[in-house]
């Protein structure tokens, strides 16, 4: 008894470039085989807040191995054609609160948001979108975000037997305050009950020790790259680094999003990926431009389509207040499902300028300068060019780029992960729990299993099996069969492609050490 061949050899088709992929499908997809849950969700979860699953767990880590890999253990090559240096921290995710009065966080870490008189809801005012009828309709009707399934459902609800395009589509911040009496809340049934916008801080706030006075207050940290600044003297005085050179740190950050939305895009828990560049003022345009490359060459090693990529320049007015005296921030975007045919912020690429490390010498009154034997000497503040990623949404990004929809298979669906990104490499199938297939296909798996993250699968009849792995991305499958007792081969089954090859039992992990090189 063999392995069953596929219906067919030919690859199969991948997703109209028309047809946008379905953000119901792939959450689904995530719950139901194990990637991404709602956190606490016996409880009825708590919005913002997501849990990973086994198979998520995997892909999540492979994903922060692998960026700490290209830009720590094996950093990139400079233009001078040699390595460059970065080394790594992990600071505490509660700091003195004094770091974020110095870094700006505590007076300006806000966005604008408005409340709802009528059902008491909060929104963040520049993601309301108001939709006003061409018609001159003074009934103006506003949406909680820009999703076009939510935009059309709204306006089934209450537009009066209008569709989409007898509408024009404004963000509420760009109404006159004079307005607001027009429209329809994303939640109500009388018009005039959204407030003007007022800022809300975004940190968490906590206390520190016993007694919960204001003198204890502390902050859950809304990015890790001011763990960074903080370390620097440290670094610097005992890491043997010298100018320009890199620190590099993956770890949880908190923002208080009123509004989190598109599944764990935007959350209220998420994970970073930062490294701050630190460099004299006169190379910093150098290493700017070498950084937006270096990154967007990275996501594309990891397997996401160029076609999914794009570099956005920040325009002035949105540039944040460090950025402002440097070279400007540019966005390596990511077309999400939820943004297509446009794209979404996946990482960015900052000139800070010497904003940080200025004012915290400023507030700390300890010494921040760089004394560079390099420059005669000179002591000067180093300028910062900061690549920082979001950790949870490049596994967003992974499995949206990887979901391909395919009816030429029973499962309706692969995700075709690159090899090295899968969170299973392969998985070991017997054909049968009965015979010798089992005891052959567990010494296989043992012995795999210590170089790679593979799947020993023994139940189900070996379709549905093929199924499984298919739709968590496995990109191999061994099976053993009758052939294997008598010969000692097995069947080789490629993901994306169905194709099957025999091969010698003992050749598996000389076969999977190549695939894994080669991708």
């Amino acid at each position: 008894m063999t392995a069953p061949m596929p219906k067919q050899d030919k690859a199969p088709q991948s997703q109209p470039k028309s047809q946008p992929k379905s953000m119901k499908d792939i959450t689904a997809l995530c719950k139901r085989r194990g990637f991404i849950f709602p956190a606490s969700e016996i409880y009825g979860g708590l919005n913002g807040f997501w849990d990973f699953g086994p198979l998520g767990v995997e892909l999540k880590n492979n994903l922060r191995d692998y960026w700490w890999r290209k830009m720590v253990t094996t950093p990139p090559i400079g233009p001078d054609g040699q390595p460059v240096q970065i080394v790594g921290v992990d600071s505490a995710i509660i700091q003195n609160p004094q770091a974020w009065v110095a870094s700006g966080h505590v007076g300006g870490f806000s966005d604008p948001m408005v409340d709802c008189r009528e059902t008491k809801l909060r929104y963040r005012a520049d993601h309301i979108v108001v939709l006003i009828p061409k018609d001159g309709d003074e009934n103006w009707i506003a949406t909680a975000d820009d999703d076009p399934e939510t935009i059309e459902k709204r306006i089934k609800k209450v537009g009066k037997g209008k569709s989409v395009a007898n509408f024009e589509q404004k963000l509420l911040t760009e109404l006159d305050p004079s307005d607001y009496a027009k429209i329809l809340g994303p939640d109500t049934k009388e018009v005039g009950s959204l407030t003007e916008p007022k800022d809300f801080n975004l940190m968490f706030e906590t206390r520190v020790g016993a007694l919960a006075t204001s003198d204890a207050k502390a902050y859950l940290r809304p990015e890790t790259a001011q763990g960074i600044f903080l370390n620097f003297k440290n670094v610097v005085d005992t890491a043997r680094v010298k100018m320009p050179f890199g620190i590099a740190q993956i770890g949880k950050a908190f923002r208080n999003e009123v509004t989190p939305r598109n599944y764990i895009y935007r959350s209220r828990e998420f994970e970073q990926m930062e490294m701050e560049w630190f460099c004299h003022e006169d190379e910093a345009k150098k290493w700017f431009d070498f950084w937006i490359n270096t990154r967007k060459e990275f996501w594309l090693e990891c397997g996401l389509k160029e076609e999914s990529l794009t570099i956005r320049p920040h325009d002035q007015d949105e540039l944040s207040h460090y950025a402002k005296n440097g070279h400007g921030t540019v966005d390596v975007e990511f077309k999400f499902p939820f943004t297509d045919p446009g794209f979404g912020e996946l990482e960015g690429i900052a000139h800070r300028s010497n904003f940080d490390l200025t004012q915290h010498q400023e507030h700390s009154k300890q010494k921040l300068e760089y004394l560079d034997p390099e420059r005669n000497n000179e002591k000067y503040i180093p300028h910062v060019i900061e690549p920082a990623a979001g950790l949870t949404r490049g596994v967003l990004a992974l499995i949206s780029d990887a979901y391909t929809v395919d009816p030429d298979r029973p499962s309706g669906v692969f995700l075709d992960f690159k090899p090295s990104i899968a969170p299973k490499k392969a998985a070991i199938l017997p054909l049968t729990a009965k015979e010798d297939h089992v005891p052959l296909a567990t010494d296989l798996y043992l012995e795999l299993r210590e170089q790679y993250n593979v799947d020993l699968d023994i139940k189900q009849n070996i379709g549905k099996r093929y199924a499984r792995q298919d739709e968590i991305g496995t990109p191999f499958c061994f099976t053993i069969d009758n052939d294997t007792i008598e010969d000692k081969t097995i069947t080789v089954r490629h993901r994306n492609s169905m194709k099957q090859e025999r091969i010698k039992m003992d050749e598996a992990l000389s076969f999977m050490d190549d695939a894994m090189r080669g991708n």
